[in-house]
């Protein structure tokens, strides 16, 4: 190793350093993440994510998605654009107030299947154009019991009501 010129060496040690950091914050991240969300018997706790939203796993169709959580959102919503990635045939327009102003957009019908149990089969979704994740809407989330406090949202499965 004598042979190799000084400021290989350093750049070496400082590459190996700067890797190790970037494998740290990584793992970090990745436990950070997994402890966000528990399901524990019939109960899901999902702990607020730092951009101050509650993200619920699931799926579309047999798609792995991830929901927002808004609980100020009448129904549940998707972007136009996974729309019609998964195929999802409309089967009317709607008119939605968004925080970007009134849109139009197409209703679509899937199976909605959440991280924990929550099921909604044949569940009327909204397909907006534009919109950046899937909202998970108070057509789902007035069926089942749930508190948020303390940046946690928990939700209990018990008595789950009928699917929408």
């Amino acid at each position: 190793m004598n042979d190799l010129p000084g400021w290989l060496k350093h750049g070496t040690v400082w590459m190996l350093l700067g890797l190790g950091g970037f494998l740290g914050v990584q793992a970090w991240q990745s436990r950070a993440a997994a402890t966000r969300f528990v399901i524990s018997g019939q109960q899901v706790e999902i702990q607020r994510s730092p951009d101050g939203h509650y993200h619920w796993r699931g799926q579309l169709n047999g798609r792995e998605v991830e929901f927002l959580v808004d609980t100020g959102a009448t129904g549940t919503a998707i972007p136009g654009a996974l729309a019609q990635e998964l195929g999802l045939v409309p089967v009317g327009t709607v008119m939605s107030a968004t925080a970007g102003g009134v849109v139009q957009g197409q209703v679509v019908v899937a199976d909605l299947a959440l991280a924990g149990g929550v099921r909604a089969d044949r569940l009327r979704i909204t397909a907006l154009p534009g919109l950046g994740s899937p909202l998970l809407g108070m057509d789902v989330l007035g069926r089942l019991r749930w508190e948020q406090r303390d940046g946690r949202l928990r939700v209990d499965l018990r008595g789950q009501g009928p699917a929408p």
